[in-house]
């Protein structure tokens, strides 16, 4: 099943949902936010609760996308309550970009093990730890808040001061925080990890900055487990013509992390398991357009699909104007 949200002309929120048929409403949802958190109160699945509140009318999710009325699949009544995350260096394969970054040499001319080479390797021994075992932690980063999650089909927007506006194609889970602090997934999605790579490859000790960016997912949740071999495209297109187009992977088959172990390492923190919060964890990539020499440009769109996940994540990119900021004293 695959849910999301929409603007109807009336500017309410309407939860829509599809299994293989026609797009509906389900009715009573006020939005998928509210539904998350009445399935966690009531130990109700997510999927149950939805049949059992039924559907309404049919929806066109296609026209409704191209008229700019698809909302981010999942939002916060407070956008500070809601959390973009990630990690890296949790592909096979992921390894090879970053290294090239990173990449450094000894005295001699020879090259060394770069750190995110380290980590890669860390992952590959550990990652994916027998059942009821602890396996080894993943790099981790953080977006913002729900202020830098921008909504399928709205632009993504580079700071003036960015060096690179680059796409990032991964898979993120959903969560939501019981009242009792347990965390529960609703689901995955596409989304865009947008980020600053030339920053990124000046020293890795920038990453922090290279990340804080805007984000989209979406536009719809996969309610369930997610495919253990995810396959889909990433491309860019400039002026209407294709510039760039590449497969990416995801999914456990192709990751040297389970899921599971990424979630223990996000939400052993007691900081991400405040009730009523919304967590947005993004699980990391091997496919970036950057690694291929493409340096985007105000205009570029940002397409994300694979078939599991329903309509494609598209994005333009915009450059934000340069802003002077003062630190005043009180």
């Amino acid at each position: 099943m695959l849910i999301s949200q929409i603007l109807d002309d009336a500017e309410t929120i309407r939860v829509v949902a599809r299994n293989g048929g026609k797009t509906r409403i389900i009715n009573g949802a006020r939005s998928v936010y509210s539904l998350a958190m009445e399935a966690a109160r009531t130990g109700t699945g997510l999927a149950a609760l939805i049949e059992r509140k039924g559907f309404g009318e049919t929806v066109d999710l296609d026209a409704a996308y191209k008229k700019g009325r698809l909302l981010s699949p999942i939002n916060h009544p407070d956008p500070a309550h809601l959390h973009l995350t990630g990690t890296g260096l949790t592909h096979l394969g992921s390894a090879a970009t970053r290294d090239s970054m990173h990449k450094k040499l000894n005295s001699d001319g020879d090259e060394q093990l770069t750190d995110s080479m380290k980590m890669f390797r860390m992952g590959l021994e550990g990652g994916k730890p027998a059942k009821g075992q602890t396996g080894v932690q993943p790099e981790w980063f953080y977006k913002g808040n729900g202020t830098m999650a921008v909504a399928p089909g709205a632009a993504l927007m580079s700071p003036a001061f960015a060096q690179d506006a680059g796409e990032e194609p991964e898979i993120a889970g959903i969560y939501v925080i019981g009242d009792d602090g347990a965390p529960f997934r609703v689901g995955f999605t596409l989304s865009n990890e947008f980020s600053d790579h030339v920053t990124e490859r000046v020293n890795y000790l920038f990453l922090a900055h290279s990340k804080l960016r805007n984000a989209s997912f979406g536009p719809e949740i996969l309610i369930g487990d997610l495919p253990s071999d995810v396959r889909g495209s990433s491309r860019i297109v400039r002026d209407g013509k294709l510039l760039w187009e590449k497969p990416f992977l995801s999914g456990e088959a192709n990751m040297s992390h389970t899921i599971a172990n990424l979630e223990h390492h996000h939400f052993k923190y007691s900081a991400f398991r405040q009730p009523g919060d919304v967590h947005v964890h993004m699980f990391g990539t091997a496919t970036l357009s950057f690694a291929d020499g493409i340096r985007t440009e105000a205009g570029d769109v940002f397409e994300i699909e694979a078939g599991d996940f329903g309509l494609p994540l598209r994005n333009p990119l915009e450059i934000e104007k340069p802003v002077k900021v003062a630190v005043k004293a009180l």
